[in-house]
């Protein structure tokens, strides 16, 4: 036998323990269609056979650079496939709760409910969505999905301005209550952790925040939710550049795509703080056409517009924003001031400023 034939056959053998030792082996097949390119991965248990995820990932090859597609590609199924081997690794540590309960069907239904009675943002449906996962966990008190998906409603309440000031004391108490009770349970969820990551950053706690958005990260690096928070977490203690570079990786990864409106808007929210309107227009323009979301968008771009010299067009901006957040002044429409560095402080003002100029109200 040659040389050459012996390294091959070690090699052989080598490839085959690996693949006998491990636990899951995943196949993958690309598709190039007239216009896009489909990714698809089965991922596969050793010791049965059994397919326990066959996630796909499509995307258009005739809008993106051939480096991007890459990217998204392998972004798109690494990040699903890191969420089925998270919860197959929960799983395995033990899904009975404290008081010997399973996760049930009236529990995932809850907050399937709940979900889809949101996704058209009011105070209406806000209300319904609380009160249901409010019944739901009062029947199952240990179920984390439940915690979680509570503590997230109520973060958005807050962020909305829906709770008095009192109750929404309360209110952040309470959600930080659920999500380190469900961060006991569950040290090692993608879920849990990424919705503790989110907390921290709403409630301004940004250094903890990174810390949290990053041990997500370690469990899923394409995660898109947990770089948008950190990419909010460094512009709000003035990091503009360090917040940029973020923010572009999570456009890069597009994960989950849902949520692509949040890093377009973070992109252009961090070229504004920098002062460099006419970048930051573009990112605005394409966040807002997928959701304007509270209305604070639209008042970041009737700013660029402003300082673009598009008056008019900053005035109309203005108007959709008021019409979302109405009652919105220059004493009122600036985040939490609260552990912001005096950089970020200092950039807002100015925004607040463009604003004054094209008819924000200053009381």
């Amino acid at each position: 036998m040659t040389p050459g034939a012996r390294g091959k056959d070690a090699a052989a053998e080598q490839a085959s323990a690996t693949r006998a030792e491990a636990d899951y082996v995943v196949h993958g097949e690309l598709v190039k269609g007239p216009q896009s390119w489909t990714l698809r991965a089965r991922m596969v248990k050793s010791a049965t056979g059994q397919i326990e995820a066959s996630p796909s990932v499509t995307i258009d090859h005739l809008e993106l650079q051939p480096e991007l597609q890459q990217t998204r590609l392998a972004a798109g199924i690494g990040h699903l496939l890191a969420s089925r081997i998270n919860t197959l690794i929960e799983a395995d540590a033990g899904a009975v709760a404290a008081d010997g309960s399973m996760p049930n069907s009236a529990a995932r239904a809850a907050i399937q409910q709940a979900t889809a009675s949101i996704v058209q943002t009011s105070r209406e449906r806000f209300t319904a969505a609380q009160i249901m996962l409010e019944k739901a966990l009062a029947d199952n008190p240990n179920n984390t999905d439940l915690q979680v998906a509570l503590a997230a409603i109520q973060l958005r309440g807050i962020q909305m301005v829906w709770y008095s000031p009192t109750d929404s004391a309360a209110t952040e108490s309470n959600a930080r209550s659920l999500l380190e009770r469900a961060l006991r349970t569950k040290p090692t969820s993608i879920p849990v952790l990424e919705a503790y990551c989110r907390f921290l950053n709403a409630t301004n706690e940004f250094v903890d925040s990174l810390v949290a958005c990053a041990r997500t990260l370690a469990f899923d690096p394409w995660n898109g939710i947990a770089l948008y928070h950190m990419g909010v977490a460094h512009i709000q203690l003035g990091r503009f550049e360090d917040a940029l570079t973020t923010f572009m990786q999570a456009n890069r990864y597009d994960t989950p795509q849902v949520s692509r409106w949040t890093w377009l808007l973070g992109v252009g929210w961090s070229y504004l703080m920098m002062g460099r309107a006419e970048e930051a227009l573009p990112w605005l323009e394409k966040s807002i056409a997928i959701t304007p979301a509270s209305g604070r968008p639209l008042m970041l771009l009737a700013s660029a517009y402003q300082r673009a010299g598009r008056t008019e067009q900053a005035k109309a901006a203005l108007a959709r924003g008021l019409e979302i957040r109405p009652g919105s002044t220059a004493s009122n429409i600036a985040l939490p001031p609260k552990n912001s560095s005096a950089t970020f402080l200092s950039a807002s003002d100015k925004i607040r400023d463009d604003l004054i100029q094209i008819g924000l109200p200053s009381h």
